[in-house]
C-alpha cells in the first residue's frame, strides 16, 4: 500500500507542476541580413520597447551547464528586443540583457564570444565588443593578465565597431592562448 500512496503523490506532483505551464521565453527574431542592419548606434531610450521585466528575470529552465547560459545569450546577442530600460523617464537608459549576463558570467564567455567577432551585423558586433570588454575584466581573469582588459575607445556605438574589433583583436592576441 504504502508503494500506490507514493505513485499517487508522485501523480498528483506532476499534475500539479504541469498545470503551472510552461516557462516563456521572450520570442526569438532573426538576424538581420547585413543589408538591414541600420548604421545608427543605440536607438533612443524613450522609444525602445524591449521586454518586459518578467522576461528580463527569466532563465531558461534547462541549463545543463553554463556552457548552455553562454550559449543561449550568445543567440540573443543580435536580438533587438531583447532590452530593457532603467533610470526612469527623466533618465532611461538601455540594458543590454545578453551582453550584460555575459560580461557577468565573465572568462568562460571569453571564447564564444571572439568566435563572433567577425560578424558582418553592427547590432551584435557591438554588444560581442561591449560583452567583450565586460566579461574581461573578470577579477579572476585579470589576475592572469595583470589586470589588462579589452578597453573600447567608445562603448555601446556601431561608429566604433572597427576601432574596437581591433582592439579586442589586439587583447586576444596577447591573451587568446589561454583558451587554444
Amino acid at each position: 500500500m504504502p508503494s500506490s500512496r507514493l505513485t499517487g503523490a508522485l501523480t498528483l506532483l506532476l499534475f500539479l507542476y504541469g498545470c503551472a505551464g510552461p516557462s516563456r521565453a521572450p520570442a526569438p527574431q532573426e538576424a538581420p541580413s547585413p543589408e538591414q542592419v541600420e548604421p545608427a548606434t543605440t536607438p533612443p531610450p524613450a522609444a525602445v520597447s524591449g521586454t518586459t521585466r518578467e522576461d528580463r528575470f527569466w532563465v531558461p529552465p534547462h541549463f545543463a551547464s553554463q556552457d548552455d547560459e553562454i550559449h543561449y545569450y550568445i543567440s540573443r546577442l543580435a536580438d533587438r528586443r531583447f532590452i530593457d530600460v532603467y533610470g526612469g523617464e527623466e533618465h532611461p537608459r538601455v540594458w543590454y540583457i545578453a551582453a550584460e549576463r555575459l560580461g557577468q558570467i565573465g572568462e568562460p564567455a571569453v571564447p564564444m564570444l571572439y568566435a563572433l567577432i567577425d560578424t558582418r551585423n553592427q547590432y551584435e558586433l557591438m554588444l560581442v565588443l561591449y560583452a567583450l570588454q565586460l566579461a574581461t575584466q573578470d577579477p579572476q581573469l585579470m589576475a592572469q593578465t595583470g589586470g589588462d582588459y579589452v578597453r573600447l575607445s567608445e562603448t555601446l556605438s556601431e561608429s566604433a565597431n572597427a576601432d574596437n574589433r581591433e582592439i579586442a583583436q589586439a587583447w586576444w592576441e596577447r591573451h587568446g592562448w589561454r583558451w587554444q
